[in-house]
């Protein structure tokens, strides 16, 4: 009964300023003394028992598995708790850490009565025996925890103490300072008398004062005091971010020894034990939305994630300095570094969600309070996992990289910290410096990440086009390349999509060092008297950034700038010379101004632009000479849409598709082409009855009569500029012209090109249209297809719109009369070097080569296929195939000619090139003349066997068919071979073949050529040689003499083939093995 009495007795007061009355306000102060009343009794009483009591009346509903407890068990437990909850939240403000209802006597009562081993046995078992108390537990350590130093309450007795004479010494310095600083400028012992001065201004008979002997010190301390008095009202707008006292986190409070001692401890435990059921247990139900889960405790839980990740950290590095200082200790030698597991449930990525989910949402609505704790949490996410980097144990260095990759990963969260920093105005010293710190930590992790992963991805967002392929798969018309990559909701259908791409630090870094992220860094810089080291460093290090490492020094020259700098270097109020970061300070100061100086000289204009912020054009300007040239891109005009004739094969049903599809957001635009077909074909019907009655009252003569002329054309105009833009730029309202008769003239990326109505259409045919957009218009069709049972279902209107294609430009080919067997000029018609000089007897062309070798397919293809023993049975493809190998060699060949018109002697001795040429012309003179008179002794022999044979042999039948497929063979050589003479005498086809041979040789041309390539063994094939090597009388060369071997083959096997034994051959001085094997 006494617990149910003091719950609500020490229930804390709402505040809400829409319901309050002028009683609320007047009694809510005794009330508050009322409650700090009951707190003093209960934390004060004699037995000191209190507390204790009602832990012992809970712990038998506790004792009971949580399936078996009764409503009136969990009630129990809940009143006990929100008891428990209720004493921290009522305080005092302004009480010392001695106050009888300080922080420090809830804590020392809270560890002395068990309350806070009962909340250890809570939390360790949450989720287990606990469901519903998660809250009242959050809410307990949110207000028992909120505003303690961690540093602080890790230290032993002696460090406070050491730490408590810092600070002192730290006061007195400044203290000290202050007064060295007043001394320069302190008035005389003769004060007494007073002082005054008049400061004239600009205007005529206003004037200033300042008084104090002071003002007579010199000119900038006169000045000085003047502004100190001006006094400018800002009038204060209403914060939409109401702060409750009691939800307070950034009011610092201090304890006793004993009661840090007390809360270390706990908190230790709490560590160990109860961090993550607890923890994992309230994520799971803010997740879930349960209605236990208010507003409030989405900020607490986040502030709680932060302290306890602070405290995580503060106690491994005590523990890890503490084993340093104990070099000689066994425990020092078996010391085994701890897994980071104790904190594991704040460290997955359904937290990272929820913090992101949160933080986005509270600066979208910009409850700063909120914010400030979700930035918190995040900042001491980054350095855990930074530790967690820098463990020993591998598998905490893993689950760190992993972490790492996710947060930087999202491009968003980079924004989402850049618009927090440059989002500052007044949310207070608290808010300004966490998200300092927040863009601070993040930077120096992400670039120290960035170096070590040079291929890090970020994933960024973009505009994306639907894909309709599914539905076009399902209806049957997927084959339809056009439907499938249709892409017509360009601009209105487009939606967000990811996107990933290279991440780059330096293009990250400038972003932070926009002109909004300064001015908050020189806000947090203003407070450089109550910042310490780390937050002077911080200021430091981002303006080192700003100026030198991203050079964009530009950025800080401004008056204000250096006037704070100045003031904090030379004062008045400068920094303290003895602090850490004050050499850094003097050393930035310095640089910033030399580099300003020497801008000025550079850029004149910079003493104008220093009395203003600077956007990115002035920058460009400041920092290259000249404007920034920006080239604007012409707009293009949309996609010409086309309505699929498959579904809407008549002109009404396509104007009705081009109608359902701006039915839904632009009626306005079908009314606007209703309106102007209207008006068209009111004037239409107007022109042809004035032009009817002008036929019919006109009496003239035949001679006289004018030609009838056609109907002008009407101008579109549009009615507002939303329909000006939209016809240039709607792709499916031009569609909707463009049925409805309307015509375009002018390029299609005019924006400004007029349409019109031609003066083909009759009145009566717009009217028609008319009614048409009129009738889809009232009665939309949506659906098509509903009548086709291959369908699954209907087909929506704007599926049915598609892009038009563009027709693509053909080839131009060869008309050379055949069946398909032409030759497409693939250009290599142009040769580097054209035919001519010693490689052939006339001039000649690529076209002319291409006329000649058609001609002689037409011969040949006219041939009987019987005549030509050597393509006998063979298929067209075969036939393809050689045909494909000679027009590739005969290529081959003229690519390799090297002509004499594009070579020149680089020698100038003239006569004995003379010499050099006559001896060759003797030389091949000489071998021409002894190869004639071989193959004529070769062909007498040839004749008189002949003749012998005539009575047994039919030689002449023989004959004919060699020299025809001779001849067939000859019409397939190269084209120059055709200008050859051959010698008198020379009648077979054989010899014909060998002068060939020897002509090619004296000529200098290559040793394979297009026949001898398709067909290496058809000299020797039917006349078997024998090659025997002669001495040359002028050279020594090896000359090729050719005799007819007397074990030929007979020849009565006439259809047989013959076999030549392989041999070496020699040819124009020249020594080759034969391939015809």
């Amino acid at each position: 009964m006494a617990v149910e009495l003091l719950v609500p007795l020490t229930w804390p007061i709402e505040k809400n300023d829409t319901q309050m009355t002028v009683n609320h306000h007047r009694h809510i102060p005794y009330i508050q003394l009322a409650q700090t009343s009951y707190k003093r009794a209960i934390l004060e009483s004699q037995s000191k028992t209190i507390l204790r009591t009602a832990v012992r009346i809970g712990l038998p509903s506790i004792a009971i598995p949580m399936r078996e407890r009764t409503a009136r068990d969990e009630g129990i437990i809940k009143l006990i708790l929100y008891l428990f909850r209720n004493i921290p939240i009522i305080s005092t403000p302004g009480e010392s850490k001695e106050s009888p209802t300080s922080r420090s006597a809830t804590i020392e009562a809270f560890h002395h009565q068990d309350v806070l081993a009962l909340v250890l046995t809570i939390c360790s078992n949450m989720g287990e025996d606990f469901n519903t108390q998660d809250v009242v537990i959050l809410e307990l350590l949110f207000h028992l925890l909120k505003g303690i130093n961690v540093e602080k309450l890790f230290m032993n007795e002696s460090q406070l103490n050491k730490n408590g004479t810092n600070e002192l010494g730290a006061l007195l310095a400044k203290e000290k300072n202050m007064h060295r600083s007043y001394a320069k400028h302190a008035p005389s012992r003769h004060n007494r008398f007073g002082t005054m001065i008049w400061v004239k201004r600009d205007e005529p008979g206003r004037v200033s004062t300042v008084s104090g002997q002071d003002g007579l010190t010199d000119q900038q301390h006169t000045f000085s005091k003047m502004d100190q008095s001006k006094k400018w009202n800002k009038p204060k707008q209403r914060s939409r971010d109401i702060e409750k006292a009691n939800d307070r986190f950034d009011v610092p409070v201090s304890l006793t020894p004993d009661a840090t001692t007390h809360l270390r401890s706990f908190v230790e435990e709490f560590l160990d034990s109860g961090f993550n059921p607890l923890f994992n247990h309230i994520r799971r139900a803010i997740e879930r939305e349960a209605d236990r889960v208010l507003e409030v405790h989405n900020s607490q839980f986040l502030y709680l994630i932060s302290w306890f990740l602070e405290a995580e950290r503060v106690r491994r590095r005590k523990k890890q300095e503490a084993e340093k200082r104990k070099k000689n200790n066994k425990i020092a030698e078996t010391f085994e570094a701890d897994s980071f597991s104790l904190i594991a449930s704040v460290l997955t990525q359904e937290t990272f969600v929820l913090l992101n989910r949160f933080m986005q949402d509270r600066l979208d609505l910009k409850v700063w309070h909120d914010l400030d704790a979700g930035t918190r949490c995040f900042i001491q996410t980054l350095l855990i996992v930074q530790d967690m980097a820098e463990s020993p144990l591998e598998e905490d260095q893993e689950i760190a990289e992993n972490i790492q990759n996710r947060i930087f990963y999202e491009e968003t969260t980079h924004d989402r910290i850049i618009a927090i920093l440059r989002g500052y105005k007044d949310q207070g010293f608290g808010y300004l410096d966490s998200c300092t710190q927040l863009s601070h930590v993040f930077l120096r992790m992400l670039e120290r990440y960035s170096r070590e992963n040079v291929d890090l991805q970020v994933r960024s967002k973009r505009r994306a086009r639907k894909k309709k392929k599914a539905a076009a798969v399902q209806r049957g018309d997927a084959d339809n390349d056009d439907d499938l990559g249709s892409e017509v909701e360009d601009i209105a259908e487009a939606e967000r999509a990811s996107k990933e791409r290279r991440f780059d630090f330096n293009r990250l870094a400038l972003k932070f060092s926009t002109q909004a992220c300064i001015d908050t860094y020189i806000k947090f810089t203003r407070f450089y008297n109550d910042l310490n080291t780390e937050q002077l460093k911080r200021a430091h290090r981002f303006f080192h950034r700003v100026a030198f490492k991203q050079e964009t020094s530009v950025m800080l020259f401004r008056i204000d700038y250096f006037a704070l700098f100045n003031r904090m270097i030379k004062g008045p109020d400068p920094l303290d010379r003895a602090s850490p970061v004050y050499a850094e300070w003097e050393e930035l100061v310095r640089q910033l101004i030399k580099r300003m100086v020497r801008k000025l000289k550079e850029r004149p204009e910079l003493a104008v632009e220093m009395l203003f912020s600077k956007i990115p054009a002035t920058v460009f300007y400041l920092e290259n000479g000249y404007e920034k040239q920006t080239m604007s891109s012409k707009p293009r005009a949309p996609a010409t849409l086309e309505v699929n004739q498959r579904w809407a094969s008549t002109l009404d049903e396509q104007i009705g598709v081009a109608v359902a599809v701006l039915h839904e957001q632009k009626i306005d635009a079908v009314d606007w082409v209703l309106k102007v077909l209207s008006k068209a074909a009111s004037e239409r019907q107007s022109w042809e009855a004035e032009s009817a009655a002008r036929a019919t009252h006109v009496e003239a003569s035949p001679e006289q009569l004018v030609p009838e002329s056609n109907a002008p054309s009407i101008v579109v105009s549009p009615d507002t500029e939303e329909h000006r833009i939209a016809m240039f730029k709607d792709a499916k309202l031009r569609l909707l012209m463009t049925l409805a008769g309307f015509e375009r003239l002018g390029i299609d990326d005019e924006p400004n090109a007029t349409w019109m109505i031609p003066s083909a259409l009759t009145a009566r045919q717009l009217q028609e249209t008319h009614e048409m957009v009129q009738k889809h218009r009232d009665n939309p069709v949506m659906e098509y297809g509903k009548d086709d049972p291959a369908l699954v279902g209907a087909i929506p209107a704007d599926e049915l719109i598609r892009r038009k294609p563009t027709e693509k430009p053909r080839r131009a080919e060869y008309d050379d009369e055949s069946d398909g067997d032409g030759i497409v000029s693939d250009g290599n018609e142009d040769f580097l070097f054209p035919a001519g000089g010693p490689t052939s007897t006339g001039p000649r062309t690529a076209a002319a080569a291409l006329e000649q070798l058609k001609k002689k397919r037409r011969l040949r293809r006219k041939a009987p296929a019987s005549d030509d023993e050597g393509t006998a049975g063979l298929d067209d493809e075969t036939l393809e195939q050689r045909r494909k190998a000679r027009e590739a060699a005969d290529l081959e060949k003229r690519l390799k000619i090297k002509s004499a018109e594009f070579i020149s002697d680089s020698e100038d001795d003239v006569e004995a090139d003379k010499i050099f040429f006559e001896r060759e012309e003797a030389r091949r003179k000489g071998h021409a003349a002894k190869v004639m008179k071989v193959l004529k002794e070769g062909m007498v022999d040839r004749k008189k066997k002949r003749k012998s044979d005539d009575e047994e042999k039919e030689p002449k039948k023989r004959v004919k068919k060699q020299e025809k497929r001779v001849e067939s063979e000859s019409e397939e050589e190269d084209d120059s071979d055709s200008d050859l003479q051959f010698p008198a005498g020379s009648s077979s086809p054989r010899l014909q073949d060998l002068w060939l041979e020897s002509q090619s040789d004296d000529e200098d041309t290559p040793l394979s050529t297009p026949l001898e390539d398709a067909r290496p063994d058809k000299v020797l094939r039917d006349v078997p040689v024998n090659v025997q090597p002669s001495e040359d009388s002028m050279g020594g060369d090896k000359v090729s003499m050719l005799s007819t071997g007397e074990d030929a083959a007979d020849e009565d096997d006439e259809d047989m083939p013959l076999v030549v034994q392989s041999r070496r051959r020699q040819r124009g001085a020249f020594v080759f093995d034969s391939d015809s094997d």
